[in-house]
This record gives structure tokens, sequence and C-alpha cells, in this order.
């Protein structure tokens, strides 16, 4: 398995592994599907901020991506960011989350990033199990914020701090 930054060609694999989630999970909070234009327009969005999408890839297949991104819109907030790791259905369980993750975090931590969350749906044990394994820690649970197949969710969230910024900027 390789992990390696997402290019264009990669978007349809990304769509299709949005997608499912979106159908089949409660990983992504939203009931209705992308197009690939949708996805084009995230992918430019995260590239203009300046922050990553990774691969992860068997050949030329794309097992999984990852990314992370403003936790709030609000300056006092610019050291603490927000993962996102997606997993083919057909790939968990092998180790691709676990290296995505790895991935963002070196990331973050090369971009003088303090703070990494996670905001993962109660009830997704091997979401919690993983960010667990890397070092984050549970710290708070948000009752019924999230309601996806008939049913209110809550949302529990995991961080792990990473080296301080070497030179805070007011």
């Amino acid at each position: 398995m390789d992990i390696r930054m997402a290019g264009e060609d990669d978007l349809p694999a990304i769509l299709a592994i949005y997608n499912d989630a979106v159908l089949h999970t409660t990983a992504i909070w939203n009931d209705d599907t992308v197009d690939l234009d949708n996805r084009r327009a995230w992918f430019a969005a995260r590239r203009g901020q300046g922050y990553p999408v990774f691969v992860a890839t068997e050949g030329d297949r794309v097992l999984g991506y990852a990314s992370y991104g403003d936790f709030r819109p609000f300056q006092g907030y610019r050291f603490t960011v927000e993962n996102s790791v997606y997993v083919a259905s057909s790939a968990r369980g092998n180790g691709a989350g676990a290296a995505l993750l790895a991935a963002l975090v070196a990331d973050a931590t090369a971009a003088d990033k303090h703070v990494m969350i996670a905001a993962i749906t109660a009830g997704n044990e091997a979401s919690v199990r993983l960010h667990a394994r890397q070092g984050f820690v549970a710290t708070g649970r948000l009752g019924e914020v999230g309601f996806k197949f008939g049913a209110y969710l809550d949302l529990i969230l995991m961080e792990k701090r990473l080296a301080a910024p070497s030179s805070p900027t007011p």
C-alpha cells in the first residue's frame, strides 16, 4: 500500500468512496450523494487553502482518502484542524485508515498545527479505536446533534495535541 497526495485523476475513486459512505453509513451526515463537479470543487478548495488530500493506493486502486481542514472559520482556531478519513468498504480493516491518519498527523505537525480534532458518530467504534491507537483522546460528546436514517445521532469529539507551533503569530 502506498500513501500519496491525491491528484485530479483520483477524484472519481474519491467520489465513489464518499457517495458509498453517504448511502450506507453515518460517517457523513448528508442524505444526498454528490457528483464529480462537487468533488472537484472540494478538492480545489482544499488545495486553495493549503490543506492536503492523501490517498491510499494498492496498484491502480484507491483504497481510501483523507484530508484535514479548518476546525472552525475563526482566527483563534488557526492552529486547530479537523480530520476526515474514509476507506472503501472493500478495504476496511486492512490498515489504510491507520496509514492515512498517520499521514495527516505528520503533515499537520509539519504545518505547525497544534491540535487535530476528529468528530466521530457515536457507535462508530472502528473509527474511535483507529483514532485512539494514534493518540487521540475522547474529550466530549454532543447528544442528538445530527439526524440520518430516521434517527438522531450523537457526535464524539476526539483530539490529539501535536507539536506546539514554532512561532505562533497574533
